[in-house]
């Protein structure tokens, strides 16, 4: 399922976000984001030839929306869809997020969704706010996933043609197939 190649790169950034500035469990182990600014800025430097000064204040800015996009991850998880707009909605309004078409780095005419000049974290939470926005406001807003791995807590938005996507990642994948091959070969 691609929603449009923006979209997507702005969902897939949250996704790297959410995983990298928030606590709790990733593949089996007790995780606690140590995630410095060059980490980060690592981690969202895709389709740009401009560098960023990103420092620890920024990070920690990031960190804040990061929790905030996971909550909304956990609403759907939980059905709580109603929430989870309520909490995108608060986002968008928070962040300003709104379309503007911008040129850079040798580009055609491409659409963000924050203005120019803002910070360098809300520059980021704007569209991702937005590309959750838009997955929400169609009937596949289930794509939007918590890994059901056992002591794996890490997102990850559904792109597969079937929709039948459960963990964040193919190591998570082959330890629950794994763990059932074992019991299995235990009875």
């Amino acid at each position: 399922m691609n929603f449009d190649s923006h979209t997507s790169d702005v969902l897939a950034a949250a996704v790297k976000v959410i995983n990298l500035l928030t606590p709790g469990y990733a593949r089996g182990r007790e995780y606690h984001p140590a995630a410095t600014a060059d980490d980060v800025r690592q981690e969202l430097h895709w389709r740009s030839a401009r560098e960023y000064e990103v420092s620890d204040a920024d990070v920690d800015t990031l960190r804040g929306y990061a929790e905030r996009l996971r909550a909304i991850f956990e609403a759907v998880d939980c059905g709580r869809i109603d929430d989870a707009c309520e909490q995108t909605n608060t986002l968008l309004r928070e962040t300003q997020a709104a379309p503007v078409l911008t040129r850079h780095d040798d580009e055609p005419w491409h659409l963000h969704f924050h203005a120019a000049d803002a910070e360098w974290a809300r520059s980021w939470a704007a569209p991702m706010a937005t590309g959750l926005a838009v997955v929400l406001g169609n009937p596949v807003f289930d794509r939007l996933g918590i890994c059901t791995a056992p002591m794996c807590d890490r997102v990850f938005v559904d792109t597969s043609r079937n929709g039948a996507r459960r963990f964040c990642s193919t190591a998570c994948q082959n330890r629950v197939k794994a763990a059932a091959f074992r019991a299995r070969q235990r009875t």
